[in-house]
């Protein structure tokens, strides 16, 4: 069997192995690849694994040798699923590698937002503590999240672990999901409407899938009906938010300060309207690459296309 990764490098920089995929097959490994270079690049091959890289119906129908679809993330929207159903072609993403170390990261987000502890730092090497007349100082309001109430957005694995931190904390955490599981809530943690979560947060973290009914659902709209001074987190998908609008509500201190990993359009484009918003944090959806997370992901992977070569195919989004 030949096998093509197209765009490994985000997946495995250098830090990890390919070799357990390398058993299955005869592998080539690209780092990255452009469109225009996909159909070349996967030739012959039958099993075809990539993270960012699209294979809609006409990549599907120049490489007829494909059987396999692996996904190197947990959504899998690069990929038209229903031609690949059509074409007898499975697809698997890996669904639960990143729980840990994305409600860590969001949970990281929260505390800088809370404590600037990075600004803090950066003032002290720079002189500021030094030069100062107290025997401490701070430059940015410092906030205790104990009491406060946390609104998640989506309670799937991620929302309920970042929920079960934030509970550790002390925070009283408002749940909201299209889908409740009545066996999900955890202690400190409670399902509410999402009108509650909207009007009644001091934190409002996004851990909810793109899908039409939630795309931008954080807007002008819905920030208008939050308290005075929220906190807003996403480590989900960038579009959940109507860039320009909390912009805005970040320039009116409406919203007190804004967390985010991923954006509209990755990379950020120069022309973002967050990266001139005050007091705003943005990484660049790092949330899931922790090596311990890679390795689970890569593991997963692996997996699944085993799986399928066994004739018991895992993680099949378009059964």
């Amino acid at each position: 069997m030949k096998i093509v990764v197209l765009d490994g490098y985000t997946e495995n920089p250098g830090d990890l192995s390919w070799d357990s995929l390398g058993d299955l097959g005869d592998l080539t490994v690209y780092d990255r690849t452009p469109q225009e270079k996909v159909v070349e690049r996967i030739g012959d091959a039958q099993a075809v694994y990539v993270n960012k890289v699209a294979i809609g119906r006409d990549v599907m129908e120049k490489c007829p040798s494909i059987r396999f679809i692996g996904v190197l993330a947990t959504g899998y929207n690069v990929i038209d699923v229903e031609a690949a159903k059509e074409k007898g072609i499975v697809v698997c993403n890996v669904p639960t590698y990143g729980t840990c170390s994305v409600a860590q990261y969001a949970i990281a987000l929260l505390l800088e937002l809370c404590h600037h502890v990075g600004e803090h730092s950066a003032c002290v090497k720079a002189g500021e503590w030094t030069d100062n007349a107290d025997w401490c100082f701070w430059k940015y309001p410092l906030t205790e999240l104990s009491g406060k109430k946390m609104g998640i957005i989506g309670f799937g694995r991620i929302g309920r672990m970042t929920g079960k931190l934030a509970a550790a904390f002390g925070m009283e955490v408002l749940a909201f999901d299209s889908y409740p599981l009545a066996d999900t809530e955890i202690e400190g943690c409670r399902y509410a409407s999402l009108d509650e979560v909207i009007e009644n947060s001091d934190v409002i973290s996004l851990h909810c899938p793109l899908f039409p009914e939630t795309r931008e659902i954080i807007n002008k709209s819905t920030i208008s009906r939050m308290k005075h001074g929220v906190m807003i987190i996403n480590t989900s998908r960038g579009p959940l938010i109507c860039e320009k609008d909390l912009a805005d509500a970040l320039e009116s201190r409406k919203v007190a300060g804004a967390a985010v990993d991923v954006v509209s359009k990755e990379p950020i484009q120069k022309d973002n309207p967050l990266l001139k918003a005050p007091n705003i944090i943005i990484t660049p959806h790092i949330a899931w690459a922790p090596r311990e997370s890679r390795q689970r992901l890569m593991d997963v992977a692996v997996g699944n296309l085993k799986a399928y070569l066994n004739g018991e195919p895992v993680n099949v989004i378009n059964r």
